[in-house]
């Protein structure tokens, strides 16, 4: 092995050797037995991945390393979403910008040509990260969800959901996105609190033929909406509002109209809100649809679909059916106005025609699109619905009968809580990209449903000269991505595959998709499969809801923010300058990009340097916690990357040291063989556990310790001394022993660092038959119950700690650490005696001691600097070695130290004031201190006169 570590090359040659000897195969499984399966979430194909993305699949891969090494048949699963809006709109930005045309410029067929193009550009940069991060994935089997096996897919789980009634079409209230011109699911709606205008309008009352007007002229409602008055039905009153009860079942005006509307009562209207008095819009507010409904009010349609004015209304009855109730016409003025300019032309209106009393500043929720950032208009429209209250019982019976489990618990309850309210989903869309749906109409609107159009004129008996067409709408994204773990894995053509890796074991995800996408998997999926008693099976096990990867400051990383990290920069480095240009590109925003400047300069003053793979795949484990948010911390990754180069340096020493070694299977151990064999046994049980429980940021600590504190740190410089002094049978049994230990290690590591484990692994291959199969194909580390020797353990701890202590004095003292000491020991511990006496010669080597002599007096003594370890005390007799003037001055200045301090919390205690009025807690803990520095200056007081000679 060369001496230093070089990433770059190491993880070159692996991802060659990976490749060359079919590492990532998955055609003949290796074991008999149980599989392990994961579907990796499909990212979408809207560019590249994100930190998140990295933080999963490196979760995702070490889980199935482990399972593999456990001898599980294991699979995980990569695929691509095809996402639809998102993609939509990237690629018709894209377009805009390098060809100058718009959407409606190309055919269908020609726009999602260009969508497919764009779609292999974007696999291949993602796929590259992937590769690059080293995940265990078969890249010949990779899934995406609008291929054509998952088009069958998609079709016949849409076909069966329908012919079994849960899917039917109506005209419902639904967010539209009048720039992507398409509904949007209530889920991807952004409610943005900003600074509105509540404005006061006078409705004057319809007089009544033959009979004297007792009331008032005018009713005065509130809103913060004036251009829909055009969609008015009603005013609403509370029943229970004194003010207006004599109202209910008067008639008024609209304003500017004239149409003629009913007052009606509502218990649900707000008294306090407003005027108390509200115009219902049944057809453009999510609270007036439901009063309408409720009140069986006409419902009137007043915008296009881009959000412009329409020329005539479109008026329908409150089940949706068309109606002329009403006069369809507009004041010309405002036909094919767009909703604000309407807006400022109706308020003009108002104000000449004195209809307008007031107006005032007012803070409402405004509903924003998440991907258009569009304010979204409440509009009537034709939508194919999934019904879901059927689907739904059985996916929460899964959660409480523990059929499926959430990882940590507490979103177990966030998913019921959604699951209980849930309602019917809106699972149709206007875009050309995604499933379209396979549902034909003729010119009569009757609708046939199948898989194409010959099986729908087979099913339905149809001839040839019967007109059908499509419905152009496609289907939503997550309806496709709720069939992932069944269709991903080959349902229903390749039932093998299938049977054998499904239910999938887990489901590695951010609790921000658990209602868009985990509960609507677990809902179709239990519908739709069923296992071989009928029963519904279920798509995962368990689910293990992650955290979001959050900027140093705990901020959600964005690209609107400007404060996204790539983790391929981890590993390649960035120079600041093309940092900071990465974060600002798209972004015309001065202020902003100023902003964006300013704090990468002040995060990442030189870029980003280059880490190795595993040093960030190690910091994503470490992050792995239980928490919701987590902060990345670049100084955590660089700790990470000291620790590659301890274990290089580590296993380079330890290669060297047994590369002409002859391995004997029956030997015997020495005691800081048998200690340091005893503490690699305790890391492999906690690992287990810990793995079990999911906690891999504990797992991650285990490791590091061990290695870094006890392997390196310890046993490695205790045996250096006996590879130069000590017997044969010593350095042969540490040999062996360094083989043991060095298999293991690697073995434990390689789940989350790959690249570094398979290097040297194959390393070791060249010296031991141990070592001749993949690195993957060898049992994980078990835990050994006869290995445990508390004892053992107990003493080497108790004699590192004398280690530490001469190794401080040599520092101390201007000594190295190499040459021998005669220590005496008082007060040894009963129970350490025994191994003391037992291992007196080796523990003299490995501490680089003369002699170890017990003593139960100090008359005889000669000067010594001493130290303590509870109540024993060391003793090193000074020397021509040893600087008796540097141990006195750091004795001294100890003194001075704690003399002043006494001095201090005694005025404190002659202080009547501070006696009186110090909380007692305070003046406890006050007193200990005093006793504790008494304590301290006595111990070294007692250093200083043995040192000096003077005892």
């Amino acid at each position: 092995m060369k001496k230093n570590y070089d990433f770059d090359v190491i993880e070159k040659k692996v991802q060659k050797y990976c490749n060359d000897n079919n590492f990532f195969f998955h055609k003949n499984y290796y074991f008999k037995g149980k599989s392990f399966c994961i579907m990796v979430p499909p990212p979408n194909i809207t560019g590249s991945l994100h930190m998140g993305h990295a933080f999963q699949q490196t979760i995702m891969d070490v889980l199935i390393r482990y399972k593999h090494m456990c001898k599980r048949n294991t699979l995980l699963q990569m695929g691509t979403d095809h996402a639809g809006i998102a993609t939509q709109m990237v690629v018709e930005r894209y377009l805009l910008h390098k060809e100058g045309k718009n959407k409606n410029l190309y055919t269908r067929k020609e726009f999602v040509k260009k969508i497919l193009d764009w779609k292999k550009k974007s696999e291949l940069i993602m796929f590259n990260q992937i590769k690059r991060l080293g995940l265990l994935i078969d890249w010949k089997k990779t899934r995406f969800t609008l291929d054509s096996n998952f088009s069958i897919a998609v079709n016949k789980v849409f076909i069966k959901l329908y012919e079994d009634g849960l899917i039917y079409r109506s005209k419902k209230l639904v967010y539209w996105d009048t720039q992507l011109k398409t509904v949007i699911s209530d889920l991807e709606v952004e409610n943005k609190i900003s600074n509105n205008t509540m404005w006061y309008i006078k409705y004057f009352f319809v007089k009544k033929k033959n009979k004297k007007n007792l009331y008032e002229k005018y009713i005065v409602i509130a809103t913060t909406r004036p251009e829909t008055l055009l969609g008015d039905t009603a005013l609403a009153v509370n029943p229970n509002d004194i003010r207006y009860k004599k109202y209910i079942g008067s008639l008024v005006y609209v304003p500017i109209i004239n149409r003629i509307i009913p007052i009606i009562s509502d218990i649900n209207i707000d008294i306090k809100k407003g005027t108390g008095c509200m115009k219902i819009t049944p057809a453009h507010d999510f609270n007036d649809y439901s009063i309408g409904v409720r009140n069986k009010l006409p419902m009137i349609n007043i915008f296009k679909k881009n959000g412009k004015i329409l020329k005539k209304l479109n008026i329908f009855d409150y089940t949706g059916k068309k109606t002329n109730i009403f006069d369809s016409d507009i004041p010309k003025d405002l036909q094919n106005k767009d909703r604000f300019i309407a807006r400022k032309i109706i308020l003009s209106k108002l104000k000449k025609t004195n209809f307008l009393k007031k107006s005032v500043s007012y803070k409402i929720g405004i509903p924003y699109g998440d991907r258009s950032k569009t304010i979204l208009e409440p509009m009537l429209t034709n939508q194919w619905y999934l019904s879901t209250k059927s689907l739904a019982k059985i996916a929460i019976t899964a959660i409480e009968e523990k059929k499926i489990k959430f990882i940590p618990k507490q979103y177990k309850n966030m998913y019921l809580s959604w699951m209980y309210n849930i309602q019917d989903w809106c699972i149709s869309r206007q875009l050309w990209w995604g499933h379209q749906i396979p549902v034909w109409y003729d010119k009569k609107n009757n609708i046939y449903v199948g898989k194409n159009e010959s099986s729908v004129r087979k099913k339905y008996f149809l001839k040839n000269d019967v007109f059908l067409y499509q419905d152009p709408d496609v289907l939503d994204t997550w309806f496709s991505s709720s069939l992932w773990t069944f269709a991903g894995l080959g349902w229903p053509i390749d039932i093998k595959k299938f049977n054998d890796f499904h239910p999938t074991n887990i489901l590695v995800c951010g609790f921000d998709i658990i209602f868009f996408w985990i509960s609507r998997m677990i809902m179709i999926t239990m519908h739709i499969i069923k296992d071989k008693n009928g029963n519904p099976q279920i798509p995962f096990k368990k689910i293990y809801i992650t955290g979001l990867i959050r900027d140093e400051l705990g901020k959600k990383m964005s690209k609107s923010f400007g404060n996204t990290l790539d983790p391929i920069d981890m590993v390649n480095g960035i120079h600041l300058s093309d940092l900071i240009h990465k974060r600002i590109n798209n972004s015309f925003n001065e202020k902003k990009i100023k902003q964006i400047k300013l704090s990468t300069k002040k995060n990442f003053p030189d870029g980003i340097s280059k880490h190795s793979v595993d040093a960030l795949r190690y910091t994503f484990l470490s992050l792995a916690s239980t928490s919701r948010n987590i902060s990345w911390d670049m100084n955590r990754l660089k700790g990470f990357q000291n620790f590659c180069n301890k274990i290089w340096n580590a296993s380079r020493f330890v290669i060297k040291n047994i590369s002409k070694h002859v391995f004997k299977k029956n030997f015997s151990f020495t005691l800081i063989d048998k200690w340091i064999l005893i503490e690699l046994n305790d890391v492999i049980k906690k690992y287990h556990f810990f793995f079990k429980k999911f906690r891999f940021d504990n797992i991650s600590v285990v490791l590091y310790k061990f290695i870094w504190n006890k392997f390196c740190d310890q046993y490695l410089e205790m045996i250096k001394p006996i590879f130069k002094n000590g017997f044969n049978c010593e350095i042969n049994s540490i040999k062996n022993t360094l083989c043991i230990l060095l298999r293991k290690i690697i073995l434990l590591i390689h789940p989350i660092m790959p690249y570094i484990s398979i290097y040297i692994w194959k390393m070791l291959q060249k010296l031991n038959k141990k070592f001749n199969s993949k690195i993957i194909m060898n049992s994980f580390p078990i835990y050994n119950i006869g290995l445990n020797n508390i004892y053992i353990k107990k003493f080497m701890n108790w004699f590192q700690k004398i280690i530490s202590i001469l190794r401080c004095v040599r520092l101390d003292t201007r000594v190295s650490r190499t040459t021998l000491l005669i220590i005496y020991l008082k007060n040894i511990p009963f129970n350490k005696k025994i191994f003391l006496q037992e291992n007196n010669i080796f523990l003299k080597k490995i501490a680089y001691l003369k002699l170890i002599i017990e003593i139960n007096k100090i008359s005889n003594l000669p000067s010594s600097i001493v130290r303590f370890i509870d109540n024993m005390e060391i003793f090193i007799p000074i020397n021509s070695f040893l600087n008796v003037d540097l141990e006195l001055k750091r004795l001294n200045k100890k003194i001075i130290f704690l003399e002043k301090q006494i001095k201090i919390l005694k005025t404190q205690f002659l202080n009547t004031n501070f006696l009186i009025h110090a909380p007692s807690n305070l003046i406890k803990e006050k007193r200990s201190l005093l006793k504790r520095n008494y304590s301290i200056l006595k111990k070294i007081n007692y250093q200083k006169k043995i040192l000096l000679k003077k005892i």
